[in-house]
């Protein structure tokens, strides 16, 4: 077997193992309010939030686009005839997806709904530039971090707006029963969110698996670029194992950041919990088919469960608890980047890749 297929086997692995983590490290943020408000159990939650990340999954290819070329620029590696620019190729794309990995897991352990998003484009800039890989910057500018900080505050504005709203026409409304209403309503926005998740990150697994099988010059084997247009597919196989690897992460572990988003940030009522859970899957809809940016649903739906909390009063959001998870966003790219970079020697001098 050559050198090759060996790393383009091992690219794919390490890929759907980056969307394993990204189930349990992400998929919280779907349903973790509708569980600390008891719409749901946890067992059901996670269940329900598998489910639709597969439906999620298969709807659309537009962020694996953005992902899969938007980023850095593999096209060197991908058309040379030559081995050795091939396997470079694919040890950059694994250095991204193992320094993402690793970011995940640390941030896991201690709690933080860091972004998956994020860590693994910070890893792709980190391997690209410890290369000497071209960067789009331009497109990172536009898809990343204009995205990064704008999604996050639309989160926190909307939500807030769209509480006061609900707040003023329900004014008059007997409470107990209004609440009932919310929490049966609660499963259509929270299965919702956990649908705009698959549309999201399952699709950024599915770009790093198509630029793996671009460098180890298997795009044309696989129908990966369309020879007329020149635009990327992506074949049925790289959605459905994406899919499901994104939906055994969800079961397996949500639960550690999920009592960080539903319950330590702020006491969330169902009328709080909807309304969050409506805005956020609204942004990620909005960001998946019109604008094509790999956005973190981390940060959307904590920025909105914020916003949702400060119409109680801005003493209810647990400010010290944001704070911290403000500082992880912060964090992500540079770390992951760095961790990228340095996993890029770590695995490129034993190979003699340069």
């Amino acid at each position: 077997m050559d050198l090759n297929l060996i790393l383009v086997c091992v690219v794919i692995v390490v890929a759907l193992f980056f969307s394993y983590t990204n189930g349990f490290h992400d998929a919280a943020n779907a349903i973790a309010t509708s569980v600390s408000t008891r719409a749901w159990t946890p067992r059901a939650a996670l269940l329900m939030a598998a489910t639709m990340n597969v439906i999620g999954a298969m709807m659309g290819t537009a962020v694996a686009k953005t992902v899969g070329k938007g980023i850095i620029s593999i096209s060197d590696y991908a058309e040379s005839p030559l081995p050795e620019m091939q396997q470079k190729g694919l040890v950059i794309i694994l250095a991204a997806l193992l320094g993402a990995c690793i970011w995940n897991l640390i941030t896991w352990w201690f709690g933080l709904p860091s972004s998956s998003s994020h860590a693994l484009i910070g890893g792709m800039v980190g391997a690209g530039l410890l290369s000497g890989t071209m960067v789009h910057w331009w497109g990172i500018m536009s898809h990343v971090v204009i995205p990064m900080f704008a999604s996050p505050i639309i989160g926190f504005v909307i939500g807030y707006i769209a509480m006061k709203i609900v707040l003023w026409a329900l004014r008059k409304a007997q409470y107990h029963r209004t609440m009932r209403r919310f929490r049966a309503a609660q499963r259509f926005s929270s299965a919702a969110m956990a649908l705009g998740h698959g549309i999201q990150d399952a699709q950024k697994t599915m770009g790093i698996i198509v630029m793996a099988l671009m460098a180890g010059g298997y795009g044309q084997h696989h129908n990966i670029l369309d020879p007329i247009t020149g635009e990327m597919n992506v074949p049925l196989w790289v959605k459905i194992s994406s899919a499901l690897a994104i939906s055994l992460g969800t079961m397996a572990g949500g639960g550690r950041i999920m009592r960080t988003i539903g319950r330590k940030i702020i006491d969330l009522d169902p009328a709080r919990g909807f309304t969050a859970e409506a805005v956020s899957a609204s942004i990620l809809y909005l960001c998946s088919y019109v604008i094509h940016a790999p956005i973190s649903t981390t940060q959307v739906v904590s920025t909105a469960i914020m916003g949702v909390g400060c119409t109680k009063r801005f003493s209810a959001v647990r400010w010290g608890v944001a704070g911290n998870i403000v500082i992880a966003w912060f964090l992500t790219l540079p770390a992951a980047a760095l961790v990228s970079g340095v996993v890029y020697l770590l695995v490129a001098l034993p190979l003699g890749v340069h």
